[in-house]
């Protein structure tokens, strides 16, 4: 992706919030980010069987400098894409340079849909670039416009992401929190008490950052708002006992409104919610992502929560949790423990997985397709 101006781009946002403070409403008609242009899919006979398994595998990587063993596999069509964290990026023309240096190894893949190159800008504290989104959810749903805000930062964090050539945000959060200070609400990631509130919030914020060409997700379905202080599926095992009928009409209720609205990706808890599958997390249960997609009507495309994450402890090796992950109807698995070597193995396990036939080809390469029209449409 050719660079784009970012002084003009946050210029713009500024602006915005020096209206919105103002009582006016945020600006129209600003930037509109540079989008990919779109590529013919590749053919799936022409993959080596790494290369087919790598379409549903996002890569991460430590520090500032993307090392060779994935500058490498970005060169050869072993990876669907990268995650960036707060370690990755110094400052924006630095992670800029990072994205171009990508998608110019990427240029001699023989994958030719776009890389997914995504972080987490929610907004508040849970930021990886600088700037915008500033406001947290929280304090989006208790301001006095809440409408206006959420498409302003919506608007914020798809112009930053964009600026730098990065194409998916792995946000809105999408939980319905309880109780203050909860474990969506210490880091105040949700929007509100309300369902309805979030559905509003999430929705705004999904269209107008989707409107800046980055993708965005929703996250955690079927949503971690049940979840305590301490529940916290990065850290451990995690097991909500939520009722189905609280599930369908609390936290399930803004994803209705989120796919209406077009969303791109939804990612799944790890938690257990036993209403729905007792023995499984929610990312690796079939039940689950079937209530996503059959219940819901979900079309898009569906991510794990990060695969290293504590809550999967009794779940096996990076290997079969990436293989239960697909069997479950995951199209993308996240290996976000800043080593390459993390989603060299899924890739690994996956492929082998559909050679040994332990994986449904026809499933595979059904999740695979909607990873690539995701890509070919950025």
């Amino acid at each position: 992706m050719g660079s784009t101006p970012p002084l003009s781009r946050r210029g713009a946002l500024i602006a915005g919030a020096a209206a919105l403070a103002g009582g006016l409403a945020p600006m129209a008609g600003t930037a509109a980010a540079v989008r990919m242009p779109e590529a013919s899919p590749p053919r799936a006979a022409a993959l080596t069987p790494q290369q087919r398994a790598a379409q549903c595998v996002i890569h991460s990587y430590p520090g500032l400098t993307p090392p060779a063993s994935l500058m490498n596999a970005i060169r050869e069509g072993r990876t669907a894409g990268v995650i960036f964290f707060g370690e990755n990026i110094e400052n924006l023309s630095q992670i800029e340079s990072v994205v171009q240096s990508m998608n110019a190894a990427h240029a001699s893949s023989p994958v030719q849909a776009p890389l997914l190159l995504m972080t987490d800008q929610e907004g508040g504290v849970v930021r990886r670039l600088p700037g915008e989104p500033v406001m947290s959810a929280k304090d989006v749903g208790a301001s006095a416009d809440p409408g206006q805000w959420a498409d302003f930062t919506g608007s914020g964090a798809g112009m930053n992401l964009a600026g730098v050539g990065m194409n998916v945000n792995l946000a809105p959060v999408l939980d319905v929190y309880r109780q203050n200070g909860d474990f969506t609400d210490q880091y105040e990631r949700s929007y509100s008490k309300s369902a309805a509130a979030v559905a509003s919030c999430g929705t705004a914020f999904i269209t107008a950052q989707q409107g800046e060409g980055v993708a965005a997700t929703a996250k955690h379905f079927p949503g971690l708002g049940p979840a305590s202080a301490t529940q916290n599926t990065d850290l451990r095992p995690v097991t909500l006992t939520t009722s189905a009928a609280t599930l369908r009409s609390v936290d399930e209720a803004p994803y209705r409104d989120a796919i209406a609205a077009g969303v791109k990706l939804v990612m799944l808890s790890w938690a257990i919610y036993t209403a729905l599958d007792a023995g499984r997390p929610a990312g690796l249960s079939p039940a689950v992502v079937g209530e996503l997609r059959n219940r819901l009507g979900y079309t898009g495309v569906t991510i794990t929560d990060a695969l290293e994450a504590g809550a999967l402890q009794s779940f096996g090796s990076t290997s079969q949790r990436a293989v239960a992950a697909a069997a479950a109807g995951m199209d993308l698995v996240l290996c976000s423990s800043r080593s390459v070597s993390q989603g060299d193995a899924a890739v690994t396990a996956l492929s082998d997985a559909l050679a040994s036939g332990g994986l449904d080809g026809t499933a595979f390469d059904a999740a695979a397709a909607r990873v690539r029209a995701l890509r070919t449409g950025l």
